[in-house]
C-alpha cells in the first residue's frame, strides 16, 4: 500500500481520448489544480436533482466542492475529467478517496445533457485502473435509492457488484479489476461507439469536398465526379475558393458559406491547407471527414508534426477522422450509393466489406472484384490511420445486415488484443479474411533467450493472434479473392470430405494430392451413391472418389452426377472441375453446375480449366470458379478450418489455482528496485516460479565447489551442475553446465574445473546450482517474450541445446485457455514423442499444459516480466518439470484494459 499523503506527479500517461456512444469524442484525463474554477462551472450546471444526488443535498457549497476535487495526490486522492471541445469544457468528473489499507470510496456525476453516451461507464473503468494501480482492491459507494443512474453505471459496468440496504442509502461494493465481463461490457460499449461514428462515414446524410477541382483526372476533380456519378442519396455541396462552378454544381468559397449542415466531409487540399479545411469543418459542426491528401505521418517529422495537429483539432471538436492519405470510401447500399473515392471503378453491391491500409491496392482490389463478380457492400482505405482503425471498421461491420463477409489488407496492427477480442467476437457470425504484409522482419534484433530468438524473425505473434481469433488468413491477394469467393456465396461446410467430379483423370489426381496436402479428406461415397452414378455414366468412368466420368461427359453427366455426390451424407465439400474437350461446352457445364448449387446443400466449387471465360453463369449464383484444382482446393481448406473453429464452444480463460500474485510482485518489485532491466537470479527465478504452482527440479545454490559436493551426497541420485554469473546467457555453449554426476568427488571435480574454463571466457562465477536430475522424459522448451506491441506472447516446443535448430514451436498470445494449451502441444510436430511414440511412455499431458497456463497466468498478470526460458522442460510420465529456467525482468509500460480512440 502506498503510504498515506504520498505525492506522486500529474500521470500524463492516463490522459486519453475515448469515442462516445454518438460516435464523437471527448478526452478522459486527470485532475489539475487548473481545473478549478471548470468544475466549479460544471457543477454550477447541473440539476438541482444531480447536484441532490451527488452532493446528498441541493444546497452545497459550490466553492468547497471544486476546491475538494481538486485536492488530489494521484495515489490516495485520484480525480479524473472528462473534457471536450477546443476550451476543454468539463463534461464529467469522478473521484475516488483511499479509506482504508484495501478500500476507496468512489462518486462521479455527469453533464445532465449528455448523460447517457456512456460517460459514467467510461470513468468508472478508468478510475478503477488507477485504483488497482495504488494497490486498492475494492471501490465503495453510498448512493441515495432513488439514484437510479448511478446505480445502474455499476450493473452495467460488468463489474461483478453487491448492493446492499442502508437507512436512506445503498451501499455498493465491486471490485476495482477488470473481470472478463467488465472487459466484454466495455467492448461493447465501445463497438456502439464505434459503429455511430462509422454511420456519418459512410452513411452520411450530406457530404462536402473540401478541393473539388472542375478538371477531370485530378483528385478533387474524380471524387466528385464519383459521388455525382454513383448517384448519392443526398446532398454533395463542392468547395472551390476560385470556382462558381465545379462539374455543372453550384460551388462555394468555403464551408462556412454551405447553408446546410455537412455530415462528412471529404478533404483533397495540398498538405499544407489541410489543417485549415479541418478548422473550418469544425467550425461548421462536420461530424467526420476523411482526409485524402498525403505528406503527413508517412513522409517526415513535418508531416507527423501536422498529424497530430489535425488529430486535436478533430478531438477538440468531436470529429472522427479516416486518413491522411488514404484512398477513400465508398458505400453500394441501393439507398446510399456513396462512392468517395478518386479511384474509375464503382464495384458491383454485394456481401462483402473490404478494408486497406494501402490506398493503391486499395483501388487495384476494388477493381479485382468487379472483374471476379465479387460485390462489395462498403470499402475503406485507412490511410494513416491517425483516429478511425480498422478495429473501428470492424465494429461497424459487426452490425451491418449488407455485409457477410469481411476482407482486410492488414501492415500493422494499432491494438492486436482490441483486435482479437473483437475479431473472435465477429467471427463466430462473419468470416474474417486478412491479408498481413511483412511475414519477415529484417534486421531483428538479437535475442538473449532461446524463446525470443526463435520469436524474432518469425511471424508467429500475428498467427497466433489470427489463430485465437478465427481469422482466415491467406498469404497473397489472390487467395483472399478465391476464399472470399467461396464464403460470400456458399454455405460453410460441415467437415473435411471433399467429393470430385472431373472429366480428366489429370486434374482430378491433382485435386486429390492437393487435399492430401490441405488436411482434407476424399469423400468414402455412399453404396447408393455409387450405384447412381454407375447407372448415369458410362462403363469406362471410375466410379472411385475422385470421379473421373471421362472425356466424353456431358452437360446432363455434371448435373446429374454433382446432384448424386452433392447429397451423399458423407459429403461435405463439391469440387468440380472441366477441361475443354469435344462434346460438351463449357458455359453449358457452368450453367448445369450453377443450377444444381442452388440446392445443394453443401458448397460447389467449380475449376474451369482454361476455360474462364465461361464463369458468368457461376458468379451470377455465387458459385466460386477457379482456373486450377490448387486454387479451390486452398480456399475450401481454409473455409472447413474457420467451419471448425466456429463450431467450438467458447472456451474462456481461467485463472489456474493456487496463485500468488501478491508473492510474485513483491520479487519483481525488489528485482527492479534499481530501476533498470536485469535476468533475475536463481533464487528469485524459484520462487516466482513457485508463487505460481510452476515446478522446477529439486535445486540447490551454493558458493564453492566442496560445497556443490555436499548437496549432491545430502540430495543422493545424479545430479547437474550449473556455474551462476551475472554475465552468462547461454550455458551450455559455456561449458558451464555437467550433466548426470553421482556423488561427491565427481562433483567437486566438475565444479572446480567449470569454474576455471568459465573465467577464462572473461565470466565471473559466483556460485554453483546443483539441481537433481529428471529421469527420462522429453525435452521442451516454454517461454515468454513480451512484445511491446502484441503484449505477452508464449511460445511451447521442442527444448533442449537443438531448440533453435530445430523451430518446431506452437505460439499462444495471452491470455491462454484450457483449449489454447491443448493445442498448442497438439500442433508441434514432435507431438508423438510426447504421446507414446514406438511404445514409449506417454508422458502427462495434463501436467504439462497447467505449466504453460501457468506460465501465461504469470505472464499476464506481471507486464514486468520482458522474457522467460524454461528449457529445458522435462515432460515424463509422472508430470513435467523445468530443469532450466531464466527470466529477465524490465519496467513495464502503464497496460491500457481500455480501449481508446
Amino acid at each position: 500500500m502506498t503510504a498515506p499523503g504520498a505525492t506522486t506527479s500529474y500521470p500524463a500517461h492516463r490522459e486519453v481520448d475515448v469515442a462516445l456512444r454518438d460516435g464523437s469524442t471527448a478526452r478522459v484525463r486527470p485532475v489539475r489544480a487548473q481545473d478549478r474554477d471548470g468544475l466549479r462551472d460544471f457543477l454550477a450546471a447541473l440539476s438541482t436533482d444531480s447536484r441532490a444526488f451527488r452532493f446528498f443535498g441541493g444546497g452545497t457549497n459550490l466553492e468547497w466542492a471544486a476546491d475538494w476535487a481538486v485536492d488530489v495526490d494521484y495515489v490516495n486522492r485520484y480525480g479524473l475529467v472528462v473534457t471536450t471541445g477546443a476550451d476543454e469544457r468539463i463534461i464529467g468528473h469522478a473521484a475516488y478517496m483511499r479509506t482504508d489499507n484495501r478500500t476507496a470510496e468512489v462518486a462521479f456525476e455527469v453533464a445532465d445533457e449528455l448523460q447517457g453516451q456512456g460517460i459514467g461507464t467510461i470513468l468508472l473503468a478508468h478510475l478503477a485502473q488507477a485504483a488497482q494501480d495504488a494497490d486498492i482492491p475494492v471501490f465503495t459507494a453510498v448512493v441515495l435509492p432513488s439514484n437510479h443512474k448511478m446505480i445502474d453505471v455499476f450493473r452495467q459496468s460488468g463489474f461483478p457488484v453487491e448492493v446492499r440496504a442502508l437507512p436512506d442509502a445503498l451501499h455498493i461494493t465491486a471490485p476495482t479489476s477488470a473481470t472478463p465481463d467488465a472487459v466484454a461490457r466495455f467492448d461493447e460499449r465501445d463497438s456502439v461507439a464505434a459503429t455511430a461514428a462509422l454511420r456519418h462515414v459512410l452513411e452520411p446524410d450530406s457530404v462536402a469536398v473540401i478541393g473539388a477541382s472542375r478538371k477531370r483526372g485530378s483528385v478533387g476533380g474524380e471524387l466528385f465526379h464519383n459521388l455525382l456519378q454513383a448517384g448519392f442519396h443526398g446532398p454533395v455541396y463542392p468547395i472551390n475558393r476560385q470556382a462558381r462552378v465545379v462539374q455543372s454544381v453550384p460551388a462555394y468559397k468555403s464551408l462556412a458559406d454551405v447553408p446546410e449542415p455537412v455530415d462528412l466531409a471529404v478533404i483533397a487540399v495540398p498538405a499544407a491547407d489541410v489543417l485549415d479545411a479541418a478548422r473550418e469543418c469544425a467550425e461548421k459542426g462536420v461530424h467526420a471527414l476523411v482526409v485524402i491528401s498525403a505528406g503527413f505521418a508517412e513522409a517526415n517529422d513535418e508531416g507527423r508534426a501536422a498529424q497530430r495537429e489535425l488529430l486535436r483539432i478533430c478531438r477538440a471538436s468531436g470529429m472522427r477522422l479516416v486518413g491522411p492519405n488514404c484512398l477513400g470510401v465508398l458505400n453500394t447500399a441501393p439507398g446510399i450509393r456513396l462512392n468517395a473515392t478518386f479511384g474509375p471503378t464503382f464495384p458491383p453491391s454485394g456481401g462483402v466489406g473490404f478494408m486497406s491500409q494501402s490506398g493503391a491496392l486499395g483501388l487495384a482490389v476494388v477493381a479485382e472484384a468487379e472483374q471476379l463478380g465479387l460485390g462489395l457492400s462498403s470499402f475503406v482505405s485507412v490511410g494513416n490511420k491517425a483516429d478511425v482503425s480498422g478495429n473501428d471498421v470492424l465494429s461497424y461491420w459487426e452490425s451491418d445486415d449488407a455485409t457477410s463477409v469481411i476482407l482486410l489488407y492488414l501492415e500493422s496492427f494499432g491494438n492486436p488484443r482490441r483486435f482479437a477480442r473483437i475479431a473472435r467476437r465477429i467471427g463466430t457470425k462473419k468470416p474474417i479474411v486478412a491479408v498481413k504484409s511483412g511475414r519477415s522482419i529484417a534486421g531483428a534484433k538479437a535475442a538473449a533467450s532461446h524463446t525470443g530468438a526463435l520469436l524474432a524473425s518469425s511471424d508467429a505473434n500475428t498467427e497466433a493472434l489470427f489463430h485465437q481469433s478465427g481469422v482466415i488468413r491467406t498469404d497473397t491477394l489472390g487467395e483472399l479473392f478465391d476464399v472470399a469467393s467461396l464464403l460470400s456465396g456458399q454455405p460453410l461446410p460441415r467437415g473435411s470430405r471433399v467429393a470430385v467430379l472431373t472429366n480428366s483423370g489429370g486434374p482430378g489426381i491433382m485435386c486429390a494430392d492437393a487435399c492430401e496436402a490441405e488436411g482434407l479428406k476424399l469423400a468414402a461415397l455412399a453404396e447408393d451413391t455409387t450405384e447412381t452414378l454407375r447407372a448415369l455414366l458410362p462403363a469406362e468412368a471410375s466410379l472411385a472418389n475422385p470421379v473421373d466420368m471421362i472425356a466424353t461427359a456431358s452437360t446432363e453427366h455434371y448435373s446429374q452426377a454433382l446432384k448424386a455426390v452433392a447429397a451423399d451424407p458423407g459429403v461435405d465439400a463439391a469440387i468440380v472441375i472441366y477441361t475443354p474437350v469435344m462434346g460438351s461446352s463449357a458455359g453449358e457445364v457452368a450453367a448445369a453446375i450453377a443450377d444444381v448449387s442452388q440446392n445443394s446443400p453443401v458448397p460447389v466449387l467449380a475449376v474451369l480449366v482454361t476455360a474462364t471465360a465461361a464463369q458468368a453463369p457461376l458468379s451470377a449464383v455465387g458459385v466460386p470458379s477457379y482456373e486450377f484444382p490448387e486454387e479451390a482446393v486452398r480456399a475450401l481448406a481454409r473455409a472447413v478450418r474457420y467451419s471448425e473453429w466456429r463450431s467450438r464452444s467458447e472456451e474462456p480463460p481461467d485463472p489456474p489455482d493456487g496463485c500468488q500474485p501478491g508473492r510474485a510482485a513483491a520479487v519483481i518489485a525488489s528485482a527492479l528496485s534499481s530501476g533498470r532491466s536485469r535476468w533475475l537470479e536463481p533464487d528469485e527465478v524459484a520462487t516466482l516460479l513457485e508463487a505460481y504452482g510452476i515446478r522446477m527440479a529439486e535445486w540447490r545454490i551454493v558458493n564453492s565447489p566442496a560445497a556443490a559436493a555436499h548437496a549432491a551426497r545430502e540430495m543422493g541420485g545424479q545430479v547437474a551442475v550449473k556455474a551462476i554469473s551475472p554475465t552468462l546467457v547461454h550455458k551450455t555453449e559455456a561449458g558451464a553446465v555437467e550433466l548426470g554426476l553421482k556423488g561427491g568427488r565427481p562433483v567437486e571435480r566438475a565444479a572446480r574445473d567449470m569454474r576455471a574454463r568459465v573465467r577464462e571466457q572473461g565470466h565471473e562465477v559466483e556460485g554453483f546450482l546443483v539441481q537433481r536430475m529428471l529421469e527420462g522424459g522429453v525435452e521442451m522448451l516454454l517461454g515468454v517474450v513480451n512484445d511491446p506491441v502484441f503484449g505477452p506472447v508464449v511460445a511451447c516446443g521442442a527444448g533442449g541445446t537443438a531448440a533453435e535448430l530445430l523451430k518446431d514451436v506452437s505460439v499462444r498470445l495471452t491470455p491462454v485457455s484450457q483449449r489454447d494449451a491443448r493445442d498448442m502441444l497438439r500442433a508441434l510436430k514432435s507431438f508423438p514423442l510426447l504421446d507414446g511414440y514406438r511404445g514409449a511412455p506417454k508422458t502427462d499431458l495434463d501436467s504439462l499444459e497447467d505449466m504453460v497456463i501457468r506460465v501465461a497466468a504469470l505472464v499476464e498478470a506481471h507486464p514486468e516480466i520482458a522474457e522467460m526460458d524454461l528449457n529445458p522442460v522435462m515432460a515424463t510420465p509422472d508430470g513435467a518439470a523445468a530443469a532450466d529456467a531464466r527470466i529477465r525482468v524490465d519496467l513495464a509500460a502503464p497496460r491500457r484494459p481500455w480501449p481508446s480512440v
